[in-house]
């Protein structure tokens, strides 16, 4: 009788498709599974590797797995699709998604655990918060340039704005825009406290995280970077060296060559976006505190600056703080400056 051993789950919203294989990736079976009865269905089979792609749901079901006895791997969806053969169905993506676990260059996506998962939420809706806020300032700001009235950029300006819009004197607003407006304000306001709130939020979770404060002593890495980059990799064990975090990044520049040319050009932009830019950010603000210091990081940084521009720099900047991040989580050790 035919072992299973490796089960591939692709997931989705109602229907999953399962397949069992053996050590040689034989099929064994390919079903579909409705979504009541898939935890009952996995907690009836033998305890093996059970493989997904990292997508949406997927480390709530590894964890649920993981809980039935399993061991749970996480595929990058980016590195199934070309396993894909014949048409595209769920049948065929459960065994692509089998074949791809057996390619030993996959660098698996690690499970996140309830307490990452939980920072992560809070990223997304902080960030969710500020887009609201940035649009609904944008779309105020051209409404009342349409009535000739404008301001300077900033949320000061933009306070500023609304309450010279609510006042009586004002003629250009109608009665029943003025309503609108106080109504803009007030959201303004909320959005302004949520993400307040958010952000006290995550200073209490990285006070108590031995990893953040680990990652809070970094020139550049607050609050927000630090609990953004524990929720994506935790202690960074997926990762062969520093350099492999700051490539999953996006954060290293594009290489092509062939034969003897050989050519480097702007930064890749892979993985994770919002990591990506909340680091540039942090390394806009060393650099501005760097002019006047005397360390080694201060020191190479004012002569990128003067060799390559402000721009450039940044982007440097922040591919040397997430080696740091890395090197620091490996090492368990805080920031000293040399």
């Amino acid at each position: 009788m035919n072992k299973v051993t490796l089960l591939s789950v692709d997931l989705a919203k109602d229907v999953f498709q399962v397949a069992g294989f053996t050590d040689h990736l034989s099929e064994v079976f390919n079903r579909q599974i409705k979504r009541n009865n898939l935890s009952a269905f996995m907690a009836q089979q033998p305890p093996c590797v059970v493989v997904m792609e990292a997508c949406y749901s997927s480390h709530y079901w590894a964890r649920c797995f993981e809980e039935s006895g399993h061991r749970s791997r996480l595929l990058p969806a980016q590195h199934v699709a070309p396993f894909v053969r014949g048409n595209k169905s769920d049948h065929n993506d459960a065994i692509a998604i089998a074949e791809a676990s057996k390619r030993p260059n996959i660098i698996d996506v690690p499970v996140k655990t309830i307490a990452q998962q939980d920072l992560q939420t809070l990223h997304r809706l902080r960030e969710l918060c500020v887009r609201r806020r940035t649009s609904l300032m944008n779309q105020t700001r051209g409404l009342l340039s349409e009535y000739g009235i404008i301001a300077p950029k900033g949320h000061k300006a933009f306070i500023e704005l609304l309450g010279r819009v609510a006042q009586p004197d004002c003629q250009a607003i109608s009665h029943s825009l003025k309503y609108q407006f106080d109504c803009v304000r007030n959201e303004y306001h909320q959005l302004s406290e949520r993400i307040s709130g958010i952000q006290v939020e995550l200073a209490v979770i990285s006070s108590q995280q031995p990893q953040c404060q680990l990652l809070s002593s970094i020139p550049g890495i607050g609050v927000i970077n630090a609990t953004g980059i524990y929720s994506a990799i935790g202690n960074g064990s997926q990762f062969k060296n520093a350099r492999e975090f700051a490539v999953w990044l996006g954060l290293t520049p594009k290489q092509r060559s062939s034969g003897n040319t050989f050519s480097s050009g702007g930064i890749t932009k892979r993985g994770d976006r919002y990591l990506r830019k909340q680091l540039v950010h942090g390394a806009r603000a060393v650099l501005g505190r760097c002019r006047n210091k005397s360390d080694k990081l201060s020191r190479w940084a004012n002569a990128l600056v003067a060799r390559r521009g402000h721009n450039k720099a940044c982007v440097a900047m922040a591919a040397r703080m997430a080696r740091l991040c890395w090197i620091l989580l490996q090492k368990n050790e805080t920031y000293r400056a040399q």
